[in-house]
């Protein structure tokens, strides 16, 4: 029955494939995602996008599409074979629409397989922190001239320090007591550390630091490798949006350098790992020191540690609310989370004033 339905939605785009089989790809926790498989090569990815998670669904994916051909006319300057394989590029319905709309109001867009290709749950050498960081700059410094007011905003406030602190004080006045007490040092760390985590956006709304096309999904397994190890793109542009760099080379920071789980309960085995962000800084000012402002420069160490504190401050506010915004395994999850991430800020605090 799935495959009758993947092949019909396959095949209501312009291609040239034969549709053969299909694998679910599990990689992504919110849409949909086939590997289908033609007769003869390229392969295509079919992706049925979450509408309880993101709202405008054409919005995102004419988002995507849009960036897509700005990076392809970026790299007319390459061989063909190489051009399909440093972008994601999207097919057309045989409508000569961006997406398929299926009988019960479901969202489909194709992409084509970047074949011989690899990602990574997790960094473990240097050499793959470098390359994540060189796709981002890359990323970012190949759309620096694409108007970003033009993209649809897909995820609103998503990185807003106002909003996530509104949140946070909202679930003050509903929280259990024992949630309270036992989430204290916590909140207390929240007010300590409220001044300095609205530098950015402060920066941000004064135009001091300037609004460009953001990915905001930057976890290393959104990098595309080849076999080699050598960077080939990102991908899962779902998140493409307005934003400022300091979201994108944190958000990848705060993934790469935690040298745990972000819900290890042993906080003696959560540290930040210095190596791996000289090397992601390093891979990733290669392709975008010429780009960044002096001001976008000077804050990306601070850039790292307000989106490690945006995510304790999530968790802590989701424990608060009794559990209503991330999937929990027991009661302390969300709290725990929250008391990892706390330890990697105190972390990278010592270890980027060594740096």
């Amino acid at each position: 029955m799935l495959e009758e339905k993947l092949e019909y939605i396959f095949n209501q785009f312009d291609h040239n494939g034969e549709f053969e089989s299909y694998k679910e790809l599990a990689s992504g926790h919110i849409n949909d995602t086939y590997l289908i498989k033609t007769k003869t090569k390229p392969y295509f990815v079919l992706q049925r996008i979450n509408q309880g998670v993101f709202k405008d669904v054409p919005g995102l994916i004419e988002n995507k599409v849009a960036i897509s051909k700005h990076i392809q006319a970026k790299l007319k300057h390459l061989p063909l074979k190489k051009q399909k394989r440093r972008v994601l590029a999207f097919a057309k319905t045989k409508t000569d629409n961006s997406y398929y709309k299926d009988n019960e109001g479901n969202f489909w867009n194709l992409m084509y397989f970047i074949d011989k290709s690899v990602t990574h749950e997790i960094v473990k050498n240097k050499e793959v922190a470098y390359q994540g960081g060189r796709l981002l700059g890359q990323f970012l410094t190949l759309t620096s001239d694409f108007d970003a007011s033009k993209l649809t905003e897909v995820i609103p406030k998503f990185h807003d320090m106002s909003f996530r602190f509104s949140q946070f004080e909202d679930a003050l006045k509903v929280a259990s007591k024992e949630r309270m007490e036992k989430a204290k040092p916590y909140i207390e760390k929240v007010e300590d550390l409220k001044a300095e985590m609205h530098i950015l956006q402060k920066l941000k709304e004064s135009g001091e630091i300037k609004i460009r096309v953001t990915h905001n999904d930057t976890k290393i397994s959104n990098a595309l490798f080849n076999r080699k190890n050598k960077g080939l793109c990102l991908i899962d542009t779902d998140t493409v949006m307005p934003g400022i760099v300091h979201y994108d080379f944190g958000d990848a920071i705060r993934t790469i350098c935690n040298t745990a789980a972000e819900d290890e309960t042993n906080l003696d085995l959560v540290n930040f790992n210095a190596d791996y962000y000289k090397a992601y800084t390093k891979g990733f000012l290669k392709k975008m020191k010429s780009t960044l402002t002096p001001t976008e420069l000077k804050y990306l160490p601070l850039a790292a540690k307000t989106m490690i504190f945006i995510m304790a401050l999530r968790f802590l506010t989701d424990y608060l609310n009794n559990d209503i915004y991330y999937k929990t395994k027991y009661p302390e999850h969300n709290l725990d989370r929250a008391k990892n991430q706390f330890k990697l800020i105190r972390s990278f605090t010592e270890k980027i004033n060594q740096l």
